[in-house]
Order: structure tokens, then sequence, then C-alpha cells
């Protein structure tokens, strides 16, 4: 093993040895070259000061290089916030950043350890480091059964885990704490897990309350206590989305020193939040740890975005640094949470209204870009087959039963016709159309 992964490894090891054995495989032997290209560019980055030969890109003028056509789309830019490498960690201003936004918009986080977010090339990215860190072939990967698909690709098919899934709801269509507790002590046996919380949910739109909040962290702490590894992720993709009575903040700062066995790591960004899904800007954050491991869990995140896409994109990290620190950032986000929220209320009140009689029911929603409904008597991929073909509506199919709706991406005054054709395939359907 290279010794600079080693030293991390004795690292993690002496101040969380709970954490070093949640280490895939991967994970103890992944490490952030310090003498190498980046390292010896840094070092005349500082020093190097009649000519710099060492890193590969051109300059022309003092600045780097670059093509009108491109720098007059991005005038209001300086080319060096552009055009250069970011660093692998991403722009140390927009971390610092990032965390202040972190820390006002979480005060439980107040007095916890926790890393300086790392930026990701988006969510998935995040997830993947994740995933390469800490997950090993026949590893549980818990998460509730009304899920992004995308995290069976990650974690199942890439890393080989053991996908274990409990129901969302129970049967008050709360937050299924006891079922995720039960999945959790199931895997007693292996002395490790991975807990995937997704609020907003993707597909439902479910964020759990502020008590059920608690019931999950217990839940958590009950694993633990009996001797489970917990990796505990929350996927913060819609974080901010919150249209009702429910928890408005991440669990992270709930999860962050909770318990030795128990390491929060808090996955979030720009992408959604900000409404740059394009930009593909998300964060990684360790929390709950000492700062030498929090430091080691650091270069070993370093070490795998080195060896996969080297450093996020420049110029993404430049706008969303530039809108964070602008003035009229709260106002112009709040005007756009507003329009979601209002399509959310216009959604809730076509589906009280009685209108669609008992074709169906919903699952409970209250923040996010989604919600599903559970079709009675219809099969769920035959509707949106239906809707495709006979009334130009596109919609997602999960399951026999289940049909998920992106209010995010449809007008308010157009809500009422998506759903009177949604409606109306399934009774096409259930004609046998």
């Amino acid at each position: 093993m290279n010794p600079l992964a080693q030293q991390l490894n004795d690292t993690i090891a002496k101040e969380q040895p709970r954490v070093y054995e949640m280490l895939s495989e991967l994970g103890k032997a992944i490490y952030m070259p310090k003498v190498g290209i980046l390292s010896q560019s840094a070092e005349a980055k500082q020093k190097a000061n009649l000519y710099n030969a060492t890193i590969g890109i051109a300059t022309e003028n003092g600045k780097p290089m670059h093509l009108g056509v491109i720098q007059e789309t991005l005038s209001a830019y300086d080319p060096k916030d552009l055009y250069e490498y970011a660093p692998p960690a991403g722009k140390p201003e927009l971390r610092t950043v990032w965390k202040d936004k972190m820390l006002k918009e979480n005060p439980s986080l107040e007095g916890h350890k926790m890393s300086l977010p790392i930026v990701t090339n988006a969510l998935t990215h995040g997830l993947s480091i994740v995933a390469d860190l800490f997950a090993e072939e026949g590893d549980a990967v818990i998460l509730p059964d009304k899920n992004w698909e995308n995290y069976e690709l990650t974690f199942g098919i890439r890393r080989g885990a053991e996908m274990v899934e409990y129901p969302l709801y129970n049967a008050d269509m709360r937050f299924n704490a006891a079922g995720l507790r039960d999945a959790l002590l199931s895997r007693k046996g292996r002395g490790k897990a991975i807990v995937l919380l997704n609020f907003p949910n993707n597909p439902t739109g479910y964020t759990p309350g502020v008590e059920e909040g608690r019931e999950i962290v217990a839940a958590i702490k009950d694993a633990a206590e009996a001797g489970i590894n917990v990796v505990a992720v929350t996927d913060d993709a819609y974080f901010g989305l919150f249209f009702e009575d429910s928890l408005h903040e991440s669990l992270f700062g709930q999860l962050c020193g909770l318990h030795e066995r128990v390491l929060p790591i808090k996955v979030d960004g720009a992408t959604k939040e900000e409404y740059v899904w394009g930009f593909r800007v998300g964060f990684i954050t360790y929390g709950g740890t000492s700062d030498a491991c929090l430091s080691a869990l650091e270069q070993k995140t370093l070490g795998i975005i080195r060896a996969t896409i080297s450093s996020g994109a420049h110029p993404s990290q430049t706008f969303i640094l530039k809108a964070l620190k602008s003035p009229d950032f709260p106002a112009q986000k709040e005007q756009k949470f507003r329009i979601m929220k209002g399509r959310a209320n216009r959604v809730k009140e076509l589906l009280d209204s009685g209108k669609y009689g008992g074709d169906w029911s919903y699952y409970p929603f209250n923040s996010g870009y989604f919600m599903c409904l559970k079709l009675n008597g219809a099969n769920a991929e035959a509707v949106r087959q239906r809707l495709l073909e006979a009334y130009g509506v596109g919609t997602i199919a999960l399951g026999e039963t289940d049909l998920r709706v992106a209010f995010s991406c449809i007008e308010e005054p157009q809500l009422e016709d998506l759903y009177d054709r949604i409606h109306q395939a399934v009774r096409d359907v259930k004609a046998g159309k």
C-alpha cells in the first residue's frame, strides 16, 4: 500500500477507529498524491516569480489563453476565473461561502465539527464518491422502497452493495422509522450499513416532520449502540423546497456527534437548490469526527476526485459563487420558491377536490419537485404509455401502481389540464383502450 494511503489510514484508525472500519478496500487504498504535478504546480505558483512552466494550460499576455468567440459571451468574468483548472477540492472561496450558507440554514450544526465542503460534479458524483470510499461487495445500503433509481447503479452495480429496502410510509402514512430501524438491525451480523436519507424524497416529494426526524435519528443511534457502523448519508438534492410543516433542516446536523459508530455525510449542491441543473456543482461534507479524521477523509476524497474527473468545471463554480455573494440572491430565490410552493399547493387542491373520484389516491407530499399517484385498477406503465400516445403527456411509471408527476416543470394554470389528462388516461386503461 502507498505510504500516503497508510498514513491516512493510521490517522483515521487512531482518531476514529469505527470510521476506519467503514472504509472499503478502495477507500483504504486511495490517497491524494503530495508529490506530483498538482503539488509541484502549487509550489511553483507561489515561488516561480519569473517563469512558471509547470501546469498544462496555455497563457497569453499574462492571462489564460482563450478564444474571443467564447470570452465575448462571458465578458463579465475575468479569464482567470473561467479557463484555469479549478483545484480538485473546488474554488476555496466557494467552499467557504457554501459552508456559511449551510450553517445559516441548519442551526442544528452549531457547535458540531464538520469538514469544509468539497466541490463535486453535482449530486451523483458526490454519492459515487461515498460509494467508492465506503461500499464493498455485500455491504447493505438501507433505503426506502420509493427511491431514486440511480442509487442502484451507483452503489449496487458499480460497487456490489446489496440494496435493502423498507416501506417509506407506515400504516399512518408517516415516515416508517420502525422499518428503517428493523432494516438496520438486520445487518448486525455484518456490523456495517450505509443509510441513504433523501428529503425531500424523490419520487414522492415527502419530507418527515420534526418528530419523525427524531425517530429516524433514534433508529440510527439504536443501530450504532447495537454495534453496527453506520455511514449515514443525507442526500439533500432538493433542500430548501419545504412547502408545509415538516423538517426545514437537513438531518445531517442531528447526526453529527450522535455516536462514534455513525459517520454523517452530507451530499448537496446548487444543482436544484439554485435552479442550475446543467452547471453540475455539488458538494460533499463530512461531520461529527475529529479534525484529524476529517482532514484524512478529505484527502481520500480528493484522491477519488483526482483519479476520476481530476477537478470540477471552473466556470460554473465561478457563476455559483457570484450568485451566492449577490445582494439580489435571497429575493430572487424566494421568488422562485413561491412559484414552486404555489404549484405544489395547487396540485394538492386539485387532488383533494374530489374531481377524480376513486381512480387514484396519492402519497403524502409536502416538498420538492414531485408527487406520486397510486393508481386504482390501472397499471402505471399502461397509463404512462396511454398518456404519451393519446394525450401528449410524459410521466414516470414506478412499479405496478405508482405514477410520478413532476409539478416543478408545469406552470400553475396548466396543472388542472395536466391532471385531467392523467385522469382520462387512467379511465381509458381501465376501459381497455
